[in-house]
């Protein structure tokens, strides 16, 4: 069945229609890198983005602007774009990759969770219970990127470009709960694998349940409780429907910027040196922004007198406890880091073993046939 975009081309499943598509939509972009091969490239080009998620600050307050607005500007108009958010493009994450290095997505954001299908590594920096706070997540990342970069050049053929973070991710419940241990039993909303393993230890039952489902989830009675982003439940109103919210980071909602191979290589040098340039800017700021809306979501939850950019609910912080630490990392070692392994493999424990494990000082156990 086919879905007609934002960005006027037909998503069809299958790597035929996959094909087709590229040949109407992304063609252009691969033509003009074969024709002008090896002469420099046309001196204007029109990119087609495909960005993060839509309605979020993520996407209106930086992407958004930057690809339609600044970019145009900071290029001499060398460089025009246009943007939609790829849960309006008529694809799902977990294509986001193949569809990348099919060039059929010549730019295009890939969250992390999702994508874990076509590449179960590329989880590792995001794992639920990993990063309790931005500044373990700044070194997770750091110790990881090379990896990543590496693995998406040479697997998928995508030249990374930008790494981005969603504000932290947090429990959200409908009933009291006065820690991690008063969870059990109750129905959690999680977006990924490494979410469910981190509920099921808690003694709770995980959901899968996709972003735009959670408030009707949430209203119809199906979920008491659910994980995401603090600044992110806000803007969609779950703090009209809950009551408690704890302020523990279970994970942060990682996505990877690229390119296709192809599309990049169309760039004459200084526009890739002017992208790769403004990129790590929008990327700074994009972090920037996401460890205040961590802080600016809680406090909008529960109506304190910071809130600067929500809207203001009612609710009860739960604070993280010192056996609320404890458990973290004890279900982090115990459950998730080992499921994680198991599905992933043992060549993953030796990835993890030379870049995380050792910024957070805990090492993977891999079994080698």
């Amino acid at each position: 069945m086919a879905m007609r975009t934002a960005l006027g081309f037909t998503w069809r499943r299958g790597v035929m229609a996959a094909a087709a598509t590229l040949a109407a939509w992304a063609w252009p972009v691969l033509a003009g890198a074969q024709q002008a091969a090896p002469q420099a490239a046309p001196r204007v080009q029109h990119l087609r983005i495909v960005g993060g998620l839509n309605g979020l600050n993520q996407y209106t307050r930086h992407e958004e602007p930057f690809w339609t607005r600044e970019l145009p500007r900071l290029s001499g108009g060398q460089l025009t774009a246009e943007i939609v958010p790829f849960d309006r493009a008529g694809i799902r994450g977990q294509e986001m990759l193949r569809l990348m290095k099919l060039g059929v997505i010549p730019f295009g954001t890939a969250l992390l969770s999702l994508a874990v299908t076509e590449l179960p590594e590329i989880t590792a920096p995001d794992l639920a219970g990993l990063s309790p706070d931005m500044a373990t997540l700044r070194r997770v990342v750091a110790a990881y990127r090379p990896h990543l970069e590496t693995s998406l050049r040479q697997q998928f053929g995508i030249e990374v470009l930008a790494m981005y973070a969603y504000p932290a991710q947090v429990m959200f419940c409908n009933q009291p709960f006065a820690g991690l241990t008063g969870l059990a039993d109750r129905r959690v909303r999680v977006s990924s694998a490494t979410q469910a393993d981190w509920v099921q230890a808690l003694g709770a039952r995980p959901v899968l349940v996709g972003f735009a489902d959670i408030m009707v989830q949430m209203r119809s009675g199906n979920l008491d409780c659910a994980i995401t982003g603090t600044m992110t439940g806000n803007t969609v109103g779950l703090h009209t429907v809950t009551t408690h919210v704890h302020t523990m980071a279970v994970s942060w909602g990682l996505a990877v910027f690229g390119a296709n191979g192809a599309s990049w290589a169309s760039l004459a040098p200084e526009q890739q040196a002017l992208l790769r340039r403004e990129l790590l800017r929008l990327e700074r700021n994009i972090w920037d922004e996401s460890e205040r809306e961590t802080g600016d979501g809680l406090a909008c939850n529960i109506g304190a007198a910071s809130c600067s950019k929500g809207s203001v609910g009612h609710m009860t912080e739960v604070r993280t406890r010192p056996e609320d630490e404890q458990r973290r990392r004890e279900i982090f070692v115990q459950t998730v880091l080992p499921r994680w392994v198991q599905r992933c493999g043992p060549a993953c424990a030796d990835v993890w073993n030379r870049s995380i494990g050792p910024a957070v000082g805990i090492e993977a156990r891999g079994t080698r046939r």
